[in-house]
């Protein structure tokens, strides 16, 4: 337990490794208005099996028992961008849930106090609640793009601004392309194929195939992956997590032939069908840099952005260098999207299991 000054409020260090106890917090995320995949028992111990990064799990209690708030948190290390602890590692929200203000200030207190115990590290809350005074704000980086899901496929296809949905509509009249949703070794393999082809085109190391695995295990029916083909070829492919109403395609890309296809345009428009059938009333687009070209293409589907707040702590001051836009960053991804997919897949791993 972590000592405060709420009263009759307990904070301690839940053991999701306990079915129990991970059921507990799995049933206050699920209830809570404010919950996210990224506050789940199974996202938490999914990124701990595939990055060997501990999560850590603070826990508000009241007296009768109940949890009143929960604060999730990862202790990334890496040997070139250091340590923090992070609410949550690899996700784009988290932060605090609580269910009044006195749960807030000790969860925030007990981070901090844990950050020290840990040596001193910095605190990444992404979302959540507001932490109180002494935290630094942060906004005006990040944009989250949502809408609700159209009744039908036509209606989803009018919801297209016109000019996206003339590309959109070329890929949907190309019958070579294909579209398939599932959860087995195949549709992994070729996930992870066409995953690591983009995010190395981008510049940045693809995460441990393991991560995906492990995702897709511990959510089960929460999670799935669709795929397009041109004939038998993966060429656009997204693994999607489902909350509360709402589909979160998370990881997805294309290879390179997919720009010229319009399969990553097919990709979303499938997923969003394939969420309607699942019950689902809302997409979440997940967040871009502002005044990226991701954020540009989002905004051409018919997506507004809405700025994303995130809070940070340090006990000196120290930040993370882990912000793309820097000069620093920009030379590592220039050398990045030079190397062949082969080496880029080896080493990638090792170095983004340490991002967070």
């Amino acid at each position: 337990m972590i000592a405060g000054n709420g009263a009759a409020i307990a904070i301690t260090m839940l053991d999701l490794r306990d079915p129990v106890q991970a059921q507990a917090v799995d049933a206050y995320v699920l209830d809570h208005a404010e919950g996210t995949p990224f506050h789940r028992p199974a996202w938490l111990g999914a990124i701990e099996e595939a990055t060997g990064n501990r999560a850590l799990a603070l826990t508000a209690v009241a007296p009768s028992g109940q949890i009143i708030g929960f604060l999730p948190l990862h202790h990334v290390k890496s040997a070139f961008f250091g340590q923090a602890l992070i609410s949550t590692g690899f996700a784009v929200d988290g932060g605090i849930l609580a269910d009044d203000a006195r749960a807030v200030a000790r969860l925030a207190a007990a981070a901090q106090e844990l950050a020290r115990t840990r040596g001193n590290l910095p605190i990444e809350l992404r979302g959540g609640v507001e932490p109180g005074s002494g935290w630094d704000r942060r906004e005006g980086q990040h944009v989250g793009f949502s809408r609700p899901i159209a009744a039908d496929d036509e209606a989803e296809l009018l919801a297209v601004p016109r000019k996206h949905r003339a590309e959109l509509r070329k890929a949907l009249a190309n019958p070579a392309l294909t579209v398939e949703v599932g959860r087995d070794r195949r549709h992994l393999r070729d996930h992870y194929h066409v995953y690591a082809t983009s995010v190395r085109n981008l510049g940045t190391p693809v995460f441990p195939a393991r991560l995906f695995r492990a995702v897709l295990e511990r959510f089960g029916q929460d999670a799935d992956i669709l795929i397009v083909r041109e004939g038998g070829r993966a060429v656009s492919a997204v693994l999607s997590l489902y909350h509360r109403g709402r589909v979160m395609p998370y990881w997805g890309g294309g290879i390179s032939d997919a720009r010229r296809l319009r399969s990553n345009e097919l990709l979303y428009y499938r997923l969003m069908g394939h969420a309607r059938t699942r019950g689902m009333t809302g997409f979440d687009f997940g967040r871009s840099k502002v005044g990226s070209g991701q954020a540009a293409w989002k905004r051409s589907f018919g997506f507004e952005p809405h700025p994303l707040v995130y809070h940070a702590w340090s006990p000196d001051g120290a930040r993370r260098d882990v912000d793309p836009t820097s000069a620093r960053y920009q030379r590592r991804i220039e050398y990045w999207k030079k190397l062949p997919l082969p080496v880029a897949n080896l080493v990638g791993p090792f170095i983004a299991r340490g991002l967070g």
